[in-house]
C-alpha cells in the first residue's frame, strides 16, 4: 500500500571548497495521511534540508519523495508550484509575513493564488480559529511575535494542506507563546487529517507528533 508521504535512500552532498559535504545520507521514511512525525536535531543536522526537499525547493544527490504517490523530485518547476500551492502548507521560524499587508491579507493570499471562492470569508474563519479576530486588519510589525506566528499557521492553513511541513515554528518564542502555537498546530492538523512533519530541536514541540526521529549527521533513525 503506498503511504502518504514516502522518502527513499534520500542523500543530498554539495560541493565545499571542492570537498563533497554530504549533509543528509540515505534517509528512509514513510507516514500515512494524518500522521505526524517529529524529526529532532541540533543545528546544522539537515533538518530545514530535509524538509527543502520534501518540498521540491531543492534536487536530492540520490534517491527520491513521493507525495501521495507523485515523484517530487521528477517534476519540473511549475509543477512543483502547483503541488505547492494545493498541497503544502508551509511555518517558518522566522514567519516569512508580507510586512505591507495586513493579518487578513496574508491568510488570504494563498486563497487569491488559488482563485477560490470568498477568500475573506476564509481568512476570518481562519484568524478566528487561531484567535486573532480583534488582530485581523493589523499590520505585523503591530503584532506580537507569537500573533504572527498564529497569523503565518492560519495562512498555511489556507489552502487545506494534506501535507504541512513546520521549521522550529517555536524557536522564535517564548515558552508561553510557543506552547500556544503547538496547541494550534496539533489541533487543527487532526482535524484535517493533515499529514506534519515538524522539525526542531525543542522537545516540547517534538510531543505533539505521533512519532520521533533524531537526525544526526546526516542519518535519520526513528525511535
Amino acid at each position: 500500500m503506498t503511504r502518504y508521504l514516502e522518502i527513499r535512500d534520500l542523500s543530498k552532498s554539495f560541493d565545499s571548497g571542492g570537498r563533497e559535504l554530504t549533509v543528509l545520507r540515505n534517509v528512509n521514511l514513510a507516514l500515512d495521511r494524518g500522521e505526524s512525525l517529529a524529526v529532532l536535531g541540533p543545528s546544522g543536522s539537515g533538518k530545514s534540508t530535509l524538509l527543502g526537499l520534501i518540498a521540491g525547493l531543492d534536487n536530492p544527490s540520490r534517491g527520491g519523495v513521493w507525495i501521495d504517490g507523485v515523484a517530487v523530485h521528477d517534476r519540473n518547476e511549475d509543477e512543483l508550484a502547483l503541488l505547492r500551492r494545493h498541497h503544502i502548507g508551509f511555518v517558518f521560524q522566522s514567519f516569512q509575513l508580507l510586512g505591507n499587508r495586513t493579518a487578513r491579507e496574508n491568510v488570504m493570499l494563498p486563497l487569491e493564488l488559488l482563485s477560490g471562492s470568498s477568500p475573506g470569508s476564509r481568512a476570518d474563519h481562519l484568524l478566528e480559529q487561531v484567535g486573532l479576530t480583534e488582530r485581523a486588519h493589523h499590520y505585523p510589525s503591530q503584532l506580537s511575535g507569537g500573533e504572527q506566528q498564529r497569523v503565518a499557521l492560519a495562512r498555511a492553513f489556507a489552502n487545506e494542506p494534506a501535507l504541512l511541513l513546520a521549521d522550529e515554528p517555536t524557536g522564535n518564542l517564548d515558552r508561553a507563546n510557543g506552547a500556544n502555537v503547538l496547541r494550534l498546530i496539533e489541533r487543527l492538523s487532526r482535524r484535517s487529517r493533515t499529514t506534519l512533519v515538524v522539525v526542531t530541536h525543542d522537545p516540547a514541540a517534538a510531543a505533539i507528533a505521533d512519532r520521533q526521529a533524531r537526525l544526526e549527521e546526516g542519518e535519520l533513525s526513528l525511535d
